[in-house]
């Protein structure tokens, strides 16, 4: 009897159960990279997270960070197919949106794609150029004291027509976007594009009506601002004040040009000796606005200047209740019985 067809059949049994495994090893195997690729790895309590990536990260640090910020469900896979996509070498810098239930390979795609999303800046009631370089380094990926040498060296200022005392007036306080990595030239001229279309054709000529310069109207409004941040609709009176002092080529004599001469900030109190300093910024010994400005103004008392209200007073002090508001006299005689008041506020209070 013939047993080869019985052997022929045999073998074709051994190569038939061969491939099925082979097959099924292949689908286990196709699986297993589908889930690591394609299934979601991003394990998030809410919707979405931001992180930032650094010029300096690399793989490594980026993948630290996804996993100490517990974005990451399974930290191998993803650096398993970020090396597949040679992630290390296509890393882009950038604030990036990470959706929850992303997939390694959406992870891996956003992050080397570049397509960062831009950031909201935001900068008000600064007084000095490191305080505002500090605000900015918070922001943005740029260093403080990168910004800060810059503004103590870039020719821009100059061209721009400002100087080293007054380019703070480049500044108007408000929210920007930004992206992220952005540079400090790159953000100087757009501060430089944006305080250009603020001041516009009308608030140009609405400065020089009342015969300032954009950059004068906003050196008052720091003071107005610094005299009252807490109140205002009392702006344009304050501005009167003082517009009446330039207007009659008088000393404007305002208070926190002092504190800011002195560096004192949190003053609660001027003596006369403190009026003595020394300073560009010294209103009490120096005639008409100091070089530069003294706070960050908001935009309602740069508005508040240009509209300055018409009145008489030529003098002002504050009311010592904490409230902000201020007492307004017309004589020297007045301001002194309102002063009287102040002080009695303050040794009450026992501000000394």
């Amino acid at each position: 009897m013939d047993k080869r067809p019985f052997f022929r059949r045999k073998s074709v049994r051994i190569v038939l159960i061969v491939f099925v495994l082979l097959c099924a090893g292949a689908a286990v195997a196709g699986y297993s990279v589908y889930k690591k690729v394609m299934l979601p790895n991003v394990k998030l309590d809410g919707k979405e997270t931001s992180i930032y990536v650094r010029s300096d990260d690399n793989l490594e640090t980026l993948t630290h960070m996804l996993a100490d910020s517990n974005i990451l469900d399974d930290e191998k896979s993803f650096t398993w197919w970020a090396k597949k996509r040679n992630l290390g070498n296509h890393l882009h810098a950038g604030h990036y949106i990470i959706q929850n239930n992303m997939s390694n390979r959406s992870l891996v795609n956003l992050l080397s794609s570049g397509r960062q999303t831009p950031v909201d800046v935001t900068f008000n009631n600064i007084r000095t150029k490191t305080d505002f370089a500090g605000r900015i380094g918070e922001q943005l990926e740029v260093d403080s004291a990168d910004l800060i040498h810059f503004f103590d060296t870039t020719k821009l200022f100059a061209d721009w027509g400002l100087t080293a005392d007054n380019f703070m007036t480049l500044f108007i306080p408000n929210t920007y976007e930004f992206y992220w990595t952005t540079s400090v030239n790159n953000f100087v001229v757009r501060m430089k594009k944006e305080h250009d279309a603020f001041w516009t054709s009308q608030r140009i000529t609405e400065a020089k009506n009342i015969g300032l310069t954009p950059e004068e109207v906003y050196i008052l409004a720091s003071i107005v601002y610094s005299e009252n941040e807490k109140a205002a609709d009392e702006a344009r009176r304050i501005a009167g004040v003082y517009m009446n002092r330039i207007n009659d080529h008088e000393k404007l004599e305002a208070d926190p040009t002092v504190k800011f001469a002195i560096g004192d900030f949190a003053k609660k109190r001027i003596y006369l000796s403190d009026l003595e300093i020394n300073s560009p910024y010294n209103t009490y010994r120096n005639l008409g606005l100091p070089p530069g400005p003294i706070h960050m103004p908001p935009i309602v008392y740069i508005d508040a200047v240009l509209h300055y209200e018409k009145h008489e007073y030529k003098f002002m002090c504050a009311r010592g209740d904490g409230s902000g508001y201020h007492y307004f006299a017309k004589t020297l005689a007045e301001h002194n019985q309102n002063r009287r008041l102040y002080i009695q506020a303050l040794d009450k209070a026992g501000i000394y």
